[in-house]
């Protein structure tokens, strides 16, 4: 099995890297972890990647699962940061990861205002510009366009009828913790040890010290890549982060009339944020999303949607609803914190650190350690490539350039090749061309009236590096996202740990 995170491997790994002399230690397991530790390998770095509980266990699986061009840095007049999130996408489309990346439409109805669908189709047809400007852009998405009524009444059931709307198109992940564990397996196929549940790193010059399964592991780091997100200062403690909170609220796809297009609503009083209603594969409805700030230090426990949140988002939304959503209707909920950078030249003010904000990363010498933090998951290749760059400069070794732009992740491959993947589609879209592989290890499903089937619970323990029940159940699947179904699933996901 290529880039097999087995149980055995991590045990291999653990004791080769004691002692051991290594060119590039990686802090964090999320997705900018991830892909600057496959950076590094596949420029023939010795790589050694630590993470505190699991791969995509922190900001990287609570994403609206977008892949997205930049529309909202065009309204912000970031047309750098628009363009390279548009050639990114067309990277992962194209290239990195077809199979976990497919076009969706956004549809914005003239129920929320023709101002708001007239200014949509303005921004939607600058993004096009922009896509057909970056290398594999053309072709890779359809055309902003109009949409009459009854087009709207078939995409987004749900809205209020009589009135067309404007439709432009994106990427859409089928899932953001299957593309950190990708990124991981691929690392790992380049000869990256990836180590999860080492709970503490330290530095001490060269020297690193990790607690790892009750006891220390000592090694020896030309660089530390500090790619903790939210929890880098850590590590550097001297970088400045603003974190926020984004929440999105999990509904029966069915109460929405089962949309095939994203349902785009502009949040009373902006020009630029808005809620969407995100269609899922498996009949869920994602309901996102907000931007709170987040006071004081960032606890480690998973962060939750506040009522204030829950209630913004239940009321954007029904603006445009025949019939509204009440809390009633969810079926679960989840919050996710964003790793901010605040800039050196920012003041010290609250109106000042407001302005200066940006989803822009940020590169930071500190001693021996190198923080990559902010950012965001559509770039998460490109800010990959920067801290590989820096660390190659640093050390005088490993290939200059990056090939990362065209390198198919495990189960990466063409459109043609993965239609004739002979596996179930569902499947298909989660694993690619090892789709058969998954299917082999078991069709039962793990919940009654769920996808979710026990052969990817083993695939998961057996060459994914899922550990626990919750790597299970929160991360290598998302059953875990509807808390009634994660109940019902746990004795199956206890019983396949136990095979193990």
């Amino acid at each position: 099995m290529i880039g097999s995170l087995s149980p055995e491997r991590r045990t291999r790994d653990l004791v080769q890297l004691a002692g051991a002399e290594i060119d590039v230690v990686v802090v964090g397991g999320g997705v900018t972890g991830a892909g600057v530790a496959l950076d590094a390998a596949s420029r023939g770095l010795s790589v050694a990647l630590f993470e505190r509980a699991d791969l995509a266990a922190g900001t990287s699986r609570w994403s609206s699962k977008l892949v997205h061009g930049g529309l909202r840095y065009l309204a912000h007049g970031e047309i750098g940061l628009a363009r390279e999130s548009a050639r990114e996408r067309a990277v992962l489309m194209g290239t990195t990861a077809p199979h976990l990346v497919r076009p969706l439409p956004f549809l914005v109805p003239d129920a929320a205002g023709r101002d708001v669908s007239a200014l949509a189709g303005l921004g939607g047809r600058l993004g096009d510009a922009v896509r057909l400007s970056v290398p594999g852009g053309r072709g890779s998405l359809p055309a902003t366009r109009r949409v009459r009524a009854d087009d709207v009444a078939r995409m987004t059931p749900g809205v209020r009828p009589g009135a067309g709307g404007v439709v432009f198109w994106d990427g859409q992940l089928t899932d953001d913790a299957r593309l950190v564990v990708a990124l991981a397996r691929t690392a790992a196929a380049h000869g990256a040890r990836i180590v999860t549940g080492a709970e503490g790193v330290a530095v001490d010059g060269a020297d690193v010290h990790v607690r790892v399964d009750g006891g220390e592991l000592r090694l020896r780091a030309g660089v530390v890549v500090n790619a903790a997100g939210v929890w880098s200062q850590q590590l550097a403690p001297g970088i400045r982060l603003v974190p926020s909170r984004g929440s999105h609220l999990v509904v029966p796809a069915d109460r929405l009339g089962s949309p095939s297009a994203t349902l785009t609503v502009p949040l009373p009083g902006s020009r630029s944020r808005y809620v969407f209603a995100l269609p899922q594969r498996e009949g869920l409805v994602y309901l996102g999303l907000t931007d709170e700030p987040v006071e004081g230090p960032v606890p480690g426990d998973d962060p939750q949607p506040s009522d204030a949140e829950v209630q913004q988002l239940l009321d954007t939304v029904n603006q445009v609803l025949t019939e509204p959503l009440g809390r009633g209707d969810l079926v679960g909920a989840y919050a996710g914190y964003r790793p901010l950078v605040l800039p050196e030249s920012a003041g010290t003010g609250p109106g000042d650190a407001t302005a200066d904000l940006s989803r822009k990363h940020l590169l930071r010498w500190d001693g021996p350690v190198l923080s990559v933090v902010g950012g965001k998951l559509t770039t998460y290749r490109a800010m990959a490539e920067e801290t590989v760059d820096a660390v190659v400069a640093r050390l005088g070794r490993g290939a200059a350039r990056t090939t990362t732009d065209r390198l198919p992740l495990v189960g990466a491959a063409p459109r043609l090749v993965l239609d004739r993947v002979g596996a179930p589609e569902r499947l298909v879209a989660r694993y690619g061309t090892e789709a058969p592989l998954v299917e082999a290890l078991g069709p039962a499903l793990v919940v009654a009236g769920r996808p979710e089937t026990v052969g990817e619970l083993r695939f998961a323990v057996r060459h994914e590096g899922a550990r626990t029940v919750a790597d299970l159940l929160d991360r290598r699947t998302r059953i875990g996202l509807v808390p009634a179904d994660r109940e019902r699933a746990v004795p199956v996901a206890e019983q396949v740990l136990a095979e193990a």
